[in-house]
């Protein structure tokens, strides 16, 4: 198997041994919520979800403003990478949510503060995917798709805050507003790892396919130069090496 598309194995089965045990913990371990019952368990997978999913969003807002200060690519992989990640995870949310709240609020779905602005958050980000489809100039896409996950980033603290500004349907702040039982700390903290250990993974393995693909680009780009100079060379005088996410926090 190439470098480039390593599975790093034993982070794999750390995250996996994670996933099991938060799933038993919040199924098995968390106490019963009182009034709700059984369907509040969904909490304990939604939450986490919005949370990794800000964190995503986060690293996508510092990839972007790290771009447009230094101008190098492997900020934009990390800024579309977490974009990614991010949609994924507020996709989960956005399912999960009206899943809880049919049973307990008679309804699927309702146009309050919180919820709206979720959804507008989970389109903006969306919508930075797709833009980045209709720019062909790399340099250019980045720059642009840059400018629009700074200001796409904006709608985060909102989403966060929106309980406390505004008088919703969304239940007033559980955590954070002393509302959560102690005893279901450890089940909630330990589905946020093991979900922030899912992002990681994935995160990772996204953005070596973003970094691969911008080598398979410059090679073709050099073999196209070449063939119109009347001699083929594929790889790039000196080679091209990939560089690693890790590379990308420096």
């Amino acid at each position: 198997m190439a470098r480039g598309v390593k599975t790093p194995w034993l982070s794999t089965l750390l995250v996996a041994a994670l996933i099991g045990g938060a799933g038993y913990a919040a199924l098995f371990l968390a106490p019963a919520e009182r009034t709700m019952g059984l369907i509040q368990r969904i909490f304990y997978f939604h939450v986490p979800s919005a949370w990794a999913g800000f964190v995503a969003f986060g690293i996508t807002f510092v990839a972007c403003i790290a771009y447009l200060v230094k101008r190098a690519p492997k900020w934009d992989w990390l800024a579309v990478s977490a974009a990614e990640m991010g949609v994924v995870f507020f996709t989960v949310v956005l399912v999960t949510g009206p899943i809880w709240a049919k049973p307990v609020w008679g309804i699927w779905w309702t146009w309050d503060a919180r919820l709206t602005s979720t959804f507008v958050l989970w389109v903006l980000y969306l919508s930075y995917l797709v833009l980045r489809t209709l720019v062909g100039d790399a340099e250019r896409r980045a720059v642009v798709s840059a400018v629009f996950g700074v200001f796409a980033f904006l709608d985060v603290p909102l989403v966060y805050l929106s309980i406390w500004f505004w008088r919703t349907q969304h239940p007033q702040p559980v955590i954070g507003g002393g509302g959560m039982d102690r005893h279901m700390w450890p089940p909630f903290l330990l589905c946020w790892a093991a979900l922030l250990g899912v992002m990681v993974l994935l995160l990772r393995q996204r953005y070596r396919l973003e970094a691969l693909r911008h080598e398979v680009q410059e090679i073709s780009l050099t073999a196209d130069f070449a063939a119109s100079q009347g001699g083929f060379s594929p790889v790039p005088r000196g080679g091209s090496r990939v560089p690693s996410l890790k590379g990308a926090a420096r």
